[in-house]
């Protein structure tokens, strides 16, 4: 009878050892596993073996969005954006849109501030990742999941205005202090049709899409920024300027079939 006992507890104690086991593989496992943009291939092919800095670079996105089709996002990276430290690009990624690659950007000194502003298409709950790199090389990263309930890489025939297409508008600062950083924004009417829906005939609608954007301040580059699918119809953008003198701020939108249009508006200086 004791034998009997006794042969029970070690069982039940061999048994419980195993499950405990297995549950602490299985939280190390959990714990220890690779982010998201260290298994995505976009991100890996522009990082080429770089190890990136997973600080100093945050991303702000609604954790729910009920349209997939216009998402507001927000990328910010800590800098001096001075001429010896500075951030030089960010690259934004979708990880299950058909088209990953949302948008990149090429920054200078004279942004003066690290911060973007834009709206995007999500195909479906994913990762966003934002990828920085500064002028000395150095990359940082970061990644948020964003939840959509509808499908936003199929834009909507009323999304905008055909009457209107290559329309820009800005919103820039009256004046500024010499070195002041002052807010940019502006935005352009224009489908950005990514090729996927169809047309009231059954037809796919052919690709158009806003494909560069160049803000100068005179012959001073501010900001470049290339666009993808996954930016929203109606393209817009938040960004910044840190002039030194007064000077014409331009700002250009170019669309792939060769139409484009500019604003010029002056920045005083005082």
């Amino acid at each position: 009878m004791t034998t009997t006992i006794v042969t029970r507890f070690l069982r039940r104690t061999v048994a419980g050892l195993s499950i405990a086991a297995a549950l602490t593989l299985l939280g190390s496992a959990t714990a220890y596993a690779a982010p998201v943009w260290e298994r995505f291939e976009p991100v890996k092919a522009l990082l080429d073996g770089a190890t990136p800095r997973t600080n100093g670079i945050g991303l702000d996105i609604p954790l729910v969005s009920e349209d997939g089709s216009s998402v507001p996002l927000t990328v910010t990276a800590d800098s001096r954006m001075r001429d010896d430290d500075y951030i030089e690009e960010i690259h934004l990624f979708a990880t299950r849109n058909p088209n990953p690659e949302i948008a990149s950007f090429r920054l200078t000194p004279h942004t003066g501030l690290a911060r973007i502003a834009t709206r995007i298409r999500l195909n479906e709950t994913q990762e966003v990742i934002a990828v920085a790199r500064t002028n000395s090389g150095e990359y940082l990263v970061s990644s948020r999941e964003a939840r959509v309930t509808v499908n936003g890489c199929l834009t909507r025939a009323d999304t905008y205005d055909a009457d209107n297409i290559m329309n820009a508008r800005y919103r820039v600062p009256n004046e500024l202090a010499r070195g002041e950083i002052g807010e940019v924004l502006t935005m352009i009417n224009h489908p950005m049709e990514t090729g996927l829906r169809e047309g009231a005939d059954g037809e796919i609608i052919p690709r158009r899409l806003i494909n560069r954007f160049t803000a100068t301040l005179d012959d001073r580059t501010v900001l470049e920024a290339r666009f993808n699918t996954s930016i929203s119809a109606n393209p817009y953008l938040r960004f910044h300027v840190r002039p030194e003198e007064a000077g014409t701020l331009t700002l250009a939108w170019e669309d792939e079939t060769g139409a484009a249009t500019q604003e010029k508006a002056p920045l005083q200086v005082r």
